[in-house]
């Protein structure tokens, strides 16, 4: 029966050659993106930076609306390419772009999921992974090395991304299915199909729209999908990852909701924080998104 570690555990990301969090403080962080840095809202920075206000000299910054729910525009003090620029995480390159969404373009707090999940396929070349809410498919390629995945997001123009990352990759011949669908409508079709997959990773918003106008609210519409992937998922499964940001919602409640939907599988179900690392000596934990894994290994 999987068990569900009650005390809450921290996945940690730190920069690499092509990313980091430089600093963070008074609801903001800088970030470096290759060549280009960059300053973003963080609502969790309630800290005051490292560095000098001087020290702050970004390319751009993004300045948030008055809506909660989103809005905002960026203001760039230097010329950033319009149409993106190619960055690495291990064997996997991408663009990033500056997004209308403050984005630019992947998660990189997403490293060391990336990571986690491909150990669990440690020495499998004929896994079946699915990615749901795969956004522009740097999770997806990092995960084709041990198998062919399928990789669904309602969005048409983040799976064109995804699929020009694979192509300046060199991983357009790896065996992934691009699909713009809805997640629900996508998955509950895989369980009357009786499909089975040997892991799944989602990362759902808070809200959203699917390809058909379909509505989507994660605090009523998370259990029946979950319910849905542990369908798709057997004894001889390895893993479920899911993360969700920007919610008043404790990761010891994903985790109990996995408990619930994987009664009676083995295995175990952990949960807790995603956060990146400040480059430097001494650097700060920045907390991003809450989560809660299915393990069976």
């Amino acid at each position: 029966m999987a068990e569900l570690v009650q005390q809450p555990i921290l996945l940690e990301g730190q920069g690499w050659a092509d990313y980091g969090l430089v600093d963070s403080g008074h609801g903001r962080k800088l970030e470096r993106y290759g060549p280009y840095r960059f300053i973003r809202p963080e609502a969790q920075a309630l800290w005051s930076p490292r560095l000098a206000e001087s020290e702050w000299e970004a390319h751009g910054e993004f300045i948030p609306g008055s809506d909660e729910d989103g809005g905002g525009r960026w203001h760039y003090s230097k010329p950033v390419p319009e149409d993106g620029w190619d960055l690495n995480w291990n064997e996997v390159s991408f663009t990033a772009q500056c997004t209308p969404f403050r984005h630019l373009g992947f998660f990189p707090d997403m490293s060391p999921v990336w990571d986690w999940m491909r150990a669990q396929l440690d020495g499998k070349t004929d896994a079946e992974t699915l990615n749901l809410f795969g956004y522009t498919g740097v999770g997806t390629l990092a995960l084709s090395n041990s198998g062919s995945v399928t990789h669904v997001d309602a969005s048409k123009k983040s799976v064109a991304q995804a699929r020009e990352n694979a192509e300046i990759s060199g991983m357009a011949d790896r065996p992934i299915r691009w699909l713009v669908d809805d997640a629900g409508k996508f998955t509950a079709r895989e369980v009357r199909r009786e499909k089975r997959y040997d892991g799944i990773i989602l990362d759902p918003p808070k809200f959203g729209r699917g390809p058909k106008g379909e509505t989507w609210r994660i605090e009523s519409g998370l259990p029946e999908l979950v319910g849905d992937c542990r369908k798709l998922l057997d004894e001889n499964s390895r893993f479920l990852f899911l993360t969700v940001y920007a919610v008043r919602m404790s990761s010891l409640a994903l985790g109990g909701l996995l408990a619930e939907m994987f009664r009676g599988a083995p295995g175990k179900i952990e949960h807790g924080d995603l956060a990146v690392r400040e480059d430097g000596e001494n650097g700060r934990l920045l907390p991003t998104a809450i989560f809660a894994r299915w393990s069976n290994n």
